[in-house]
C-alpha cells in the first residue's frame, strides 16, 4: 500500500508541476479571444530520472539526459519545490527561476529539471500540423461512443492533441488504434471511469504527463434508461445519477483545478441533451439526470469565468450512430423499446427522428464536434450558453 502511495504521489508532483511550468511557459499572443500560444511539454519522471534529479550532477547543464527544447540557453535546474504544500508556494518558486532565466538571458528555457518531480522539456512544433486548435489538449470522456467518436474527429482536425477516455475494454482500443492511423502522436487513449473520483483524477495525471496540460474538456459520457416513472426502479435511477450527474460533476471539478492551476484559461463543455429543454414520457431518469448536469455546467460556468475558462454546452437530439460500424451505446439501449412503442424498425425510427425536426435533418456526430468546435475555437466571448443540434424542435424552445 505504502509503495502505490508514493507512485500516487510522484504522478500528482509530476502533473502538478507540468501544469503550472505549461503555464509559465505559454507566450502572450495578443489575441483577447485566444490570449496564449500555448506549448506542448515531454515530461520524465522514471526512477532513474529521479535519482538523478536527486544528485549533484542535475545542477549541471552538460549533464542534462534531455536535448534543448525549443528555448535557447541551457536547462534550467529548480530545486528546493516544497511539494508538500497546498498553496501557491511551489508555482511561485517555479515562476521566480523562470523569471530568473528570462532576465538574465531574454529567453525562456527548452528544458527545466525539477528535483522532485522530473525533467520538462518543450516539444519541437512539427510545421506541418496547422489549425486554430494546434498545440491545445483536449479530453473526451465517453470517447468510444457515436457523439465521442466524432468530437475527437472534429477536434484532431483541427489540430488538437486528443485523450480519448471511455471505459477499458476492446471498444476504446480499437477506436484509438483507429486514430492513430492518421493522427499518430497526437492521440492517446486513457481509461476511466467518470464514478470514480481516483479515476478521474489518474486520466488527468496521464493526460499531462503525455502532453505537459489540459485546455479542452468535453464532458460527453452517459448512460439512459426506460422506464415510466411509476414504474422506475430506484437502483436504475440511481446508475444514471452516479454516471450522468456524479460523472459530470467530478468531470468538471477536476478540469476546473487542472485549468486553474495552468492559469492559461480553456473551456469545458457539456454533451447535454434536447430532453432537457423537451423531455420525453418514459424517459424520465434519462431527463432529469441530464438536466442536473446541464444545471451544473451552468454554475461551473458563472463560477469559473474569472479565472478565463468558458463552460458551455451542445444539445442534440438523436444521434444513431457513428458511420455503419460503430452505433451508439445510448441508442443501443433506448431504440429497442422506442422502436416497439411507435411500431417501427430500425430504419423507421431513424426516419421518424429526422421527420419531427424542421429542418428534416439527420442528426450527426460531425454536427454535434461543429457545436463542439465553434466553442473552443472561441468564434464568439461566449460562456454558459447552449447550442441546439436538433434540426429545430419548437418543442424544445425558449433555448
Amino acid at each position: 500500500m505504502k509503495e502505490a502511495e508514493q507512485r500516487l504521489a510522484a504522478g500528482t508532483r509530476l502533473a502538478r508541476t507540468a501544469l503550472t511550468l505549461r503555464g509559465l511557459l505559454a507566450v502572450p499572443s495578443g489575441d483577447e479571444d485566444n490570449p496564449h500560444r500555448r506549448v506542448l511539454l515531454r515530461a520524465l519522471a522514471d526512477a532513474a530520472t529521479l535519482d538523478f534529479l536527486d544528485g549533484p550532477e542535475a545542477e549541471d547543464p552538460a549533464r542534462c539526459p534531455v536535448p534543448a527544447g525549443e528555448g535557447s540557453g541551457p536547462p534550467l535546474f529548480v530545486g528546493g519545490v516544497d511539494f508538500d504544500r497546498a498553496d501557491d508556494e511551489p508555482a511561485a518558486t517555479l515562476r521566480s527561476a523562470i523569471e530568473r532565466r528570462v532576465a538574465d538571458t531574454g529567453a525562456l528555457p527548452g528544458v527545466v529539471l525539477v528535483r522532485g518531480a522530473g525533467i520538462f522539456a518543450l516539444r519541437k512544433s512539427d510545421e506541418t500540423e496547422a489549425g486554430p486548435l494546434r498545440n491545445t489538449v483536449a479530453v473526451v470522456t465517453g470517447a468510444a461512443g457515436a457523439i465521442g467518436a466524432g468530437i475527437c474527429r472534429g477536434l484532431l482536425e483541427q489540430g488538437a492533441c486528443v485523450a480519448a477516455t471511455d471505459l477499458p475494454g476492446e471498444r476504446l482500443d480499437a477506436f484509438v488504434q483507429e486514430l492513430q492511423k492518421t493522427a499518430a502522436g497526437r492521440v492517446i487513449g486513457v481509461p476511466l471511469d467518470v464514478t470514480d473520483r481516483q479515476s478521474v483524477s489518474a486520466a488527468f495525471d496521464a493526460v499531462t504527463g503525455a502532453w505537459g496540460g489540459i485546455d479542452i474538456v468535453v464532458v460527453n459520457a452517459g448512460i439512459a434508461h426506460v422506464s415510466s416513472l411509476a414504474d422506475l426502479d430506484l437502483d436504475d435511477f440511481r446508475k444514471l445519477e452516479k454516471v450522468n450527474i456524479e460523472g459530470a460533476l467530478l468531470t468538471i471539478a477536476e478540469g476546473a483545478v487542472r485549468l486553474q492551476q495552468q492559469a492559461t484559461g480553456g473551456d469545458i463543455v457539456v454533451v447535454s441533451t434536447k430532453n432537457v429543454f423537451a423531455p420525453g414520457a418514459g424517459f424520465g431518469a434519462y431527463s432529469a439526470t441530464k438536466a442536473a448536469c446541464h444545471q451544473l455546467a451552468r454554475i461551473a460556468s458563472l463560477e469559473l469565468a474569472t479565472h478565463g475558462i468558458r463552460v458551455n454546452m451542445v444539445a442534440p437530439d438523436a444521434v444513431f450512430s457513428d458511420g455503419v460500424a460503430r452505433k451508439s451505446g445510448l441508442w443501443e439501449t433506448v431504440g429497442p423499446d422506442r422502436m416497439r412503442a411507435r411500431g417501427l424498425d430500425e430504419k423507421g425510427l431513424q426516419e421518424y427522428y429526422r421527420s419531427r425536426n424542421l429542418l428534416k435533418a439527420r442528426v450527426t456526430p460531425r454536427h454535434v464536434a461543429n457545436a463542439v468546435l465553434f466553442f473552443v475555437t472561441h468564434q464568439t466571448p461566449t460562456t454558459g450558453a447552449t447550442i441546439p443540434v436538433d434540426g429545430g424542435l419548437p418543442d424544445a424552445t425558449p433555448r
